[in-house]
């Protein structure tokens, strides 16, 4: 299989013209003609994931952040990005990014983060019908809303999401006493969507990097839960694994094992 094989696929998957006007999608460094020995799966490109990409015999890496987002200037390893571009040009590996391309589609992102929490009557929490091509899988947009199997005491919810997500933390709004039953959910960075959750008359809102301010919007209406933007994501990548096998399903697909989380918990 070609490069243009594989990135043909993932676009069935997420259109590249379903990304947000700012974001950097599609193929970032490599041929679309070149032969592909393996796919490496991965949240982030660095430089761990390029070598685990070497060790694996893997060149080409399909990740779910571009590693080059604004332009660059120049080509010397000087810092993270400009390494990480030379050394998959020295090893002729490519990387193809997905970003919000995977945000907006109907079974992407946080059609996974909803199915991880065991949402029922899942819906698009902000609904974008100017997405082209639209496509029958369902409603295109930002976000996930949808139910629990039965309503949980705030605590007990803020525990689900602990051992659902893995995180020792969460940053969270004011504890106001009220069950938590309709949950919407925005991966990555969410504040934006805040007013959308509220509006649906959201329980809870899970997403992740809020700023201290963005609190206070929870006025005690809804719980507001930032779990982190890593913890929020890391399932994208089991995602597109998943997707890939089902399509190509003798062919070398990995799912990276490198952790990419710049955070660290003390």
């Amino acid at each position: 299989m070609t490069v243009k094989d594989i990135t043909n696929l993932l676009e069935d998957l997420a259109p590249l013209s379903w990304a947000e006007e700012f974001d950097n999608v599609g193929l970032l460094v490599g041929d679309p003609k070149s032969r592909v020995s393996g796919v490496l799966v991965s949240l982030d490109t660095l430089e761990n994931v390029v070598e685990e990409a070497i060790a694996k015999n893997a060149n080409m890496i399909v990740s779910f952040h571009p590693i080059i987002f604004k332009g660059l200037k120049q080509l010397t390893p000087t810092d993270y990005v400009s390494k990480v571009v030379l050394k998959c040009i020295q090893h002729g590996i490519s990387i193809y990014s997905m970003h919000t391309a995977l945000d907006n589609a109907s079974l992407g992102v946080n059609h996974e983060i909803a199915e991880r929490l065991g949402l029922q009557k899942v819906e698009v929490l902000i609904n974008n019908p100017n997405l082209k091509p639209q496509k029958h899988e369902g409603a295109l947009g930002m976000g996930r809303i949808g139910l629990l199997p039965e309503a949980m005491k705030e605590k007990d919810f803020l525990k689900h999401l602990k051992a659902v997500f893995g995180t020792p933390c969460i940053k969270h709004s004011q504890l106001v006493g009220k069950k938590i039953k309709k949950v919407a959910v925005l991966g990555g960075s969410g504040a934006f969507a805040i007013n959308n959750a509220k509006h649906c008359k959201a329980d809870a809102y899970v997403t992740s990097d809020l700023k201290y301010h963005d609190f206070f919007k929870a006025e005690n209406n809804i719980l507001l839960a930032d779990i982190g933007h890593y913890e929020s994501e890391q399932f994208t990548k089991n995602l597109l694994v998943g997707y890939l096998t089902k399509k190509i399903p003798n062919f070398a697909i990995s799912l990276s094992e490198s952790n990419t989380n710049p955070i660290k918990y003390y």
